[in-house]
């Protein structure tokens, strides 16, 4: 005789349909616990279902109904799947958006009874929404009463294109786990259109005003790190965790291995997220000279330093760029340099990721093919490297035009006045 499942360990049955099904208590998002039941056309397969719910209510992670308030599988869903999935950075971006934006509107929606035409009326609404509106929303989503700012100072400010587009990423990221779990038959968020985004061209430095910024930063302690941003349009995150032992002096080339980013309060190192952007890249002249300059600077900054020389416990060892105690640059430090730069400069106000727009420029301005530019920055696809560049392509493009000339010969070259090389009439 088998031995009875003791309390709390669930239980597995067969079906008069020929199925097994099994059961077992879960945690909600709430909290409390309730039944669930799971079903398989084999014992194996609905033991191993089992397992897998059990062991998340061992780890108190809530599980997912179909009936639940789409605000509840969004808390699922974040801490069991995304959590697991995602980059930090990207992680805490969807919960922002899920937390301010979806939840506050769409939350007490069931899952279930979620439809396309929901969707459909809360990116709208979502649009034409102010954001402090929104965010007043969220903090009232109690009672579902919706902040307005008319008889307040109102911010006046719209989510952007890019904001609703990412809105709608998310939603549909989260749904779409709701179908593989079938807790759910379609996802609802795909079948409305995705809104589009105006592409906004890029607008990089040009060679004079490239010149003109170095030329500013050059008594700056980390000139090298303004060369090697302008050189090999590296992202912030990526000069910022660079170390020594990227660095190969004798064969003038660097490794991308890592990124720094700031998710709220810490700093994180962490890995690229495309295979793409883990990459080699060769140095300039220029870039190696200042380099062995600053490592150099570095070493005496650290003698001066003494007791001071503090560096985070988790960062990287022989880490290139750091404040003048060893810790790491703060990112969003680089932004307030480059302010200060740009108006010492005397040129118009950029981003630091502007910097890299401005390599990608100069590189396709010295006849650079596109191949390469991509392989440099680290573009997941050429597609991509196309896309952003094509109105700095202008010059290229004319000198294929003059190259095909040269090949085929101008009007009267080359039997021109009727010779062989003239076309047949017909």
């Amino acid at each position: 005789m088998a031995k009875k499942r003791a309390n709390g360990e669930g239980t597995i049955t067969k079906r008069k349909d020929g199925r097994y099904q099994a059961a077992a208590y879960v945690y909600r998002p709430d909290g409390t616990r309730v039944r669930k039941f799971v079903y398989g056309k084999s014992r194996d397969e609905v033991a191993d279902k089992l397992t897998e719910i059990q062991e998340k209510t061992r780890l108190r992670i809530p599980a997912a109904t179909s009936a639940m308030p789409l605000a509840d599988y969004l808390t699922y869903w974040l801490v069991a799947v995304a959590s697991v999935r995602l980059k930090p950075s990207t992680f805490t971006s969807y919960e922002i958006m899920a937390r301010l934006y979806i939840a506050p509107t769409l939350g007490r929606k069931r899952l279930n009874r979620l439809s396309p035409a929901d969707v459909r009326l809360f990116l709208a609404q979502f649009k034409n929404d102010c954001l402090c509106c929104l965010r007043g929303l969220d903090a009232a989503r109690s009672n579902d009463e919706r902040v307005c700012c008319a008889k307040s100072k109102c911010c006046r400010r719209r989510p952007s294109e890019r904001t609703v587009q990412y809105v709608h990423s998310v939603l549909r990221s989260a749904l779409q786990q709701a179908v593989r779990e079938e807790l759910i038959a379609r996802n609802v968020a795909r079948i409305v259109d995705t809104p589009t985004v105006t592409r906004r061209e890029v607008q990089p430095l040009d060679r004079s005003e490239a010149r003109l910024l170095l030329k500013a930063a050059h008594p700056h302690r980390l000139f090298a790190l303004w060369l090697l941003l302008v050189s090999t349009g590296l992202r912030r995150g990526e000069v910022l965790a660079l170390t020594w032992d990227d660095i190969d002096f004798e064969r003038k080339q660097f490794r991308v291995r890592r990124n720094l980013q700031r998710i709220k309060q810490e700093l994180v190192f962490g890995t690229p997220k495309t295979a793409r952007s883990l990459r080699t890249i060769s140095l300039p002249e220029r870039c190696v000279r200042e380099l062995r300059a600053h490592k150099a600077a570095q070493r005496e900054e650290r003698a001066a330093a003494g007791d001071r020389w503090d560096p985070l416990k988790h960062q990287p060892a022989g880490l290139a760029f750091t404040t003048p105690t060893g810790r790491p640059t703060d990112p969003r430090s680089l932004n307030r340099m480059l302010t200060v730069l740009c108006r010492s400069a005397n040129v118009r106000r950029v981003r630091v990721h502007d910097l890299r727009h401005t390599c990608a420029s100069l590189l396709l301005e010295q006849g650079v093919d596109a191949r390469t530019i991509m392989e440099t920055l680290g573009h997941s696809t050429i597609s991509m490297t196309l896309d952003t560049y094509a109105h700095v392509m202008d010059s290229t493009l004319r000198a294929a035009a003059e190259r095909m000339d040269d090949a085929l010969g101008s009007d009267g070259e080359e039997g021109g006045d009727g010779a062989a090389g003239a076309l047949p009439t017909v």
